[in-house]
């Protein structure tokens, strides 16, 4: 994908890596919880959307 990504798409990336960080994180010290990682499944998806059918 040639060229600079908008800043709205690079906010969700951010966003998405940050979420799996405080996920990941919450599931060492706390034990896993399913609805987190769902969560975080849909914001990748999301995020991969948004880089996928940017103009």
């Amino acid at each position: 994908m040639p060229g600079s990504t908008n800043g709205s798409t690079k906010a969700m990336g951010a966003m998405t890596v940050g979420g799996l960080v405080v996920v990941t994180a919450y599931t060492v010290a706390l034990g896993g919880n399913g609805w987190l990682w769902f969560g975080w499944v849909v914001l990748g998806l999301l995020t991969l959307a948004m880089v996928v059918t940017r103009p």
